[in-house]
């Protein structure tokens, strides 16, 4: 079951149903099998369920996945919220979050090159002109382009703040520069510097932005005898200077995210994951907005 129709929803139930599961559709606003959870769960019995609403929507999704009995695993799209705060007891058999940069073969084999060691210095970039997202739509009235929907760059980017924690652990503390430029007439924050020092990571600076013309998705590290880089979008993992590519058609991410949250398999982001960068995204904000350093 997937709900939510908009155009992430959308690619889910497509990709779904091409795996060969039996799909049914929730959209309140017409398009899907039904217009409500309660509904469907009903008529179509489902053991998978993947919250693809608005972020903002997210808890009321849960919430009411939970009050009508249903007890499958569910994936939400991320973040898994709009705000940090603890999570209820969900009854689920499983809750995950979207975060299918982890299926990324590119992220795959630099995991694999990292083996768990520690880094000295992170640098992780992303840029991508909001723009460009929605062909056909005026970005200004998408979900990204405000705070009610919960959108904004350190939400809709979070894959960086995900990745980071998944291979260098914990954060310690957070200092931020950035905010609403006006460049693209939106109320959310635009840009981001984030520097951070993290358990397995000395120096990480993250940058993330709604700007870059081009679009780039890049991660640079330095050990004490490599110098790796992650080039996310043209698939290319450069270890000391020698580059290896790896294909990666657009979906092949989103399969396999799929299928490791329907069999429990890693490394599927867990719940307490989640939580992890809805923290870290709080403490970024308030270190965005005190001017300081922010300590876990």
């Amino acid at each position: 079951m997937v709900i939510g129709l908009g155009s992430i929803g959308l690619r889910h139930a497509r990709i779904l149903n091409d795996l060969g599961c039996q799909v049914t559709t929730v959209s309140r606003r017409g398009g899907g099998d039904h217009v409500s959870i309660a509904s469907a769960v009903a008529a179509a019995h489902p053991e998978y369920a993947v919250v693809a609403t608005e972020t903002a929507g997210h808890r009321a999704s849960l919430g009411e996945l939970a009050d009508i009995g249903f007890r499958g695993s569910v994936l939400v799209e991320k973040p898994l919220f709009a705000n940090t705060g603890s999570a209820p007891d969900y009854p689920f058999a499983d809750l995950m979050v979207a975060y299918n940069l982890r299926f990324h073969p590119v992220m795959t084999a630099l995991a694999n090159q990292l083996a768990g060691r520690n880094a000295i210095t992170v640098s992780a970039y992303v840029g991508q002109d909001i723009r460009d997202w929605r062909p056909g739509r005026d970005h200004r009235t998408t979900a990204s382009a405000t705070i009610e929907a919960g959108g904004g760059v350190l939400r809709d980017l979070s894959h960086e703040l995900d990745y980071l924690l998944w291979l260098f652990g914990p954060w310690q503390r957070v200092a931020a520069l950035g905010g609403a430029s006006g460049a693209r007439q939106i109320e959310v924050d635009d840009h981001i510097d984030l520097l951070l020092e993290m358990q397995g990571a000395r120096a990480v600076q993250v940058h993330m932005d709604y700007l870059d013309r081009s679009g780039i998705r890049k991660i640079r590290i330095n050990l004490a005898d490599e110098t790796i880089e992650a080039d996310i979008v043209g698939g290319r993992l450069t270890v000391n200077g020698k580059a290896t590519d790896y294909a990666c058609e657009r979906d092949a991410s989103y399969r396999a995210m799929h299928l490791a949250a329907i069999h429990g398999d890693k490394p599927i982001c867990s719940l307490s994951e989640g939580l992890a960068v809805m923290d870290l995204i709080d403490a970024s904000e308030r270190a965005l907005q005190s001017k300081d350093w922010v300590s876990a």
